[in-house]
């Protein structure tokens, strides 16, 4: 006698085989469930989602030291910092209406320039250019940039400096307001443009920073004087646009090393 639910073996293939029936499984019913939707506060949201910046709090702190860094590089070379005088992070942080910190964080990149000194439990001492100092940051800016000024115009055509008479005529328009901190980024501005045709960036950074040094702190002196020599400044950099143009070298050599010397006035 054969055990139960084994099929039997087919016989000439005339015995019938016995083949399992399937039980049915039950299908479940779907049940409808309803979903509230919640909201979530935008802190949390924003923890789980690319698509949304991050808190800015940050970036805020970093916009705030830059724009006193700016403030304070504006008061250094208009001479409302005036050299040899201490100033400390909660008093500066009151005349522009911010705490304390980002105010000696700016005040530690000036001293990083050596624009200021640090006085320890007192603040900041803007720094006292001696005349021989500012006559060593001429000498280097001259070693640098005379040679790159005679390569570019023995190989840039007069066309691109023509391009470059709207930044020499806002040093002039800049000067004629008598505004020193105007008229210093006016002036880096046009350096700048003038030293990227050389396609060294590194070279625009260094020069930039040699710029910027020589530039503050300045004397308070006569404001009608100061205005003078700003225009006599300025006026240089027509002139040494059409001497590139021109490519006339000895003209280009003298003006860079008379403007260098010249700017500090």
């Amino acid at each position: 006698m054969e055990q139960q639910g084994r099929p039997r073996e087919a016989a000439y293939g005339h015995m019938p085989v016995s083949v399992p029936v399937p039980v049915p499984v039950p299908v479940p019913v779907p049940v409808q469930v309803q979903v509230h939707s919640v909201r979530l506060p935008e802190q949390a949201r924003g923890e789980h989602t690319h698509s949304e910046p991050p808190a800015p709090r940050l970036v805020q702190r970093h916009s705030v030291r830059g724009q006193i860094l700016d403030a304070l590089r504006a008061a250094l070379v208009s001479g409302e910092l005036v050299p040899g005088e201490v100033y400390s992070g909660p008093g500066l942080g009151a005349r522009f209406g911010v705490s304390a910190t980002p105010v000696r964080e700016a005040m530690q990149q000036l001293a990083l320039e050596g624009a200021v000194e640090v006085v320890p439990n007192r603040g900041f001492r803007v720094t006292v250019r001696s005349a021989a100092e500012l006559a060593e940051l001429a000498e280097v800016r001259a070693l640098i940039e005379v040679p790159v000024m005679l390569r570019l115009a023995r190989t840039i055509p007069a066309a691109r400096w023509c391009e470059l008479r709207p930044l020499a005529e806002a040093t002039t328009a800049a000067a004629a307001t008598g505004n020193r901190a105007a008229y210093a980024e006016s002036d880096r501005a046009f350096h700048r443009a003038v030293l990227s045709l050389s396609g060294n960036q590194q070279l625009v950074t260094v020069a930039d920073d040699l710029h910027r040094r020589s530039q503050w702190p300045l004397l308070a002196g006569d404001p009608l004087a100061r205005r003078a020599d700003l225009l006599a400044d300025a006026a240089e950099h027509l002139a040494l646009l059409d001497a590139l143009a021109a490519q006339d070298l000895t003209v280009v050599q003298s003006l860079v090393r008379e403007h260098f010397a010249g700017a500090d006035r």
